[in-house]
């Protein structure tokens, strides 16, 4: 039987969509074919705007899931055309969808999760089973339903008889920390903001999706001020387990922040929430991760020098790195991890992990909408 999976991806950050194709038949997976495609600045915009209550969301919702979905049918279609698979190799599509509403035990003690997605229709443009809505179940179980990635996380980077961390910076950053008993000891957890606000500021004084490098925050300072501000925001000393999301970490929360310390410019604003992200990362890494002696870093923020070398600042005992150094480069981990999580719905094994979410157990996450019946 075919091990192959595709895993598919669009985070936070609201930039595009990342897919694999992977081959799970070992512990750590064989990647066949990456692409990335940006969504269209249309798409970009309708998606950050739909985070937000507006006119209309519901019809709005819809349709810009059809959107989505198109462009995560040309990344399947890619990935097939560059590995030379046939659709009928691959046993089943992960779509994780985009979320535009995370709120877990909240207004009536469950809550709920939200992420924008049409998998029937992508099962129907890709001839492909689709696996979707993962975090859902977890939530209905009492869970904060993310993060999604650190039962992945073990499986792929966790070593027997040492603690190793992992960072996730996309938009959100989220940490893993892999005890030395591999089944037992993991925890995970939102830390706080990653590039989501990052992103944010540089395209509102930049006209640039990103800060390269984080060569315009490099080129700022730190505003004491206004970094004692950002970290009072009460998120930031919740205990785990805990998730957040755009729900908290947006423009109007930033705006709120700024009006409490006067006059700082922008460069130094990109500075200070570069500042902010390391902190609040390194501070999570500190508390409990307390004997990791390594940090693997992935998504996004892995590229961006400045938050790295920061992140480095504050660790000074760890040893930071990509994850590229550990056989799978940063944009490919998050999407692999949705390979992973299909692979055990459709085993129907559990993936997730009560120590991270705080359920009531481990449960089996994920809907299939086969391509035919």
């Amino acid at each position: 039987m075919s091990d192959l999976y595709i895993g598919l991806m669009s985070g936070t950050s609201l930039d595009g969509v990342d897919g694999v194709l992977a081959d799970l038949s070992n512990q750590r997976p064989a990647i066949l074919a990456h692409v990335s495609i940006p969504f269209s600045q249309a798409l970009s915009q309708e998606l950050l705007a739909l985070n937000s209550p507006g006119s209309n969301e519901l019809h709005r919702s819809a349709l810009a899931a059809n959107a989505l979905v198109r462009d995560y049918a040309e990344v399947v279609a890619d990935l097939l055309r560059q590995s030379g698979k046939a659709r009928e190799n691959v046993v089943a599509i992960g779509a994780h969808g985009q979320t535009v509403r995370h709120q877990p035990q909240s207004f009536d003690e469950t809550g709920y999760t939200l992420q924008l997605n049409n998998p029937a229709l992508l099962a129907e443009l890709t001839g492909i089973d689709v696996v979707a809505d993962f975090r859902s179940r977890d939530v209905a179980a009492g869970g904060q339903g993310a993060p999604l990635v650190p039962g992945f996380h073990q499986s792929v980077f966790g070593v027997a008889g040492k603690t190793i961390t992992t960072l996730n910076i996309g938009g959100i950053s989220n940490l893993t920390v892999l005890g030395p008993k591999l089944t037992e000891d993991v925890i995970g957890f939102d830390c706080g903001p990653g590039n989501a606000l990052l992103d944010g500021w540089c395209q509102l004084h930049r006209g640039q999706a990103f800060d390269t490098n984080g060569a315009w925050a490099a080129s700022g300072e730190v505003n004491a001020d206004l970094l004692a501000v950002m970290l009072e925001e009460p998120y930031f000393s919740l205990p785990a387990p805990k998730s957040t999301g755009r729900d908290l970490f947006n423009s109007k929360w930033l705006s709120t922040q700024l009006e409490k310390v006067h006059d700082v410019a922008p460069v130094d604003v990109q500075a200070t929430l570069t500042e902010q992200s390391a902190r609040v990362c390194a501070e999570s890494v500190q508390r409990y991760g307390v004997e990791s002696k390594e940090l693997i870093v992935c998504g996004g923020g892995a590229y961006n020098l400045h938050l790295m070398a920061r992140l480095q600042s504050h660790l000074p005992s760890v040893r930071v790195s990509s994850s590229l150094n550990h056989g799978l480069p940063p944009l490919q981990v998050e999407a692999a991890a949705f390979a992973w999580l299909a692979r055990r719905t459709v085993l129907r094994e559990t993936a997730s992990l009560k120590t991270v979410t705080g359920a009531r157990g481990a449960r089996i996450l994920g809907a299939i909408y086969p391509a035919f019946t």
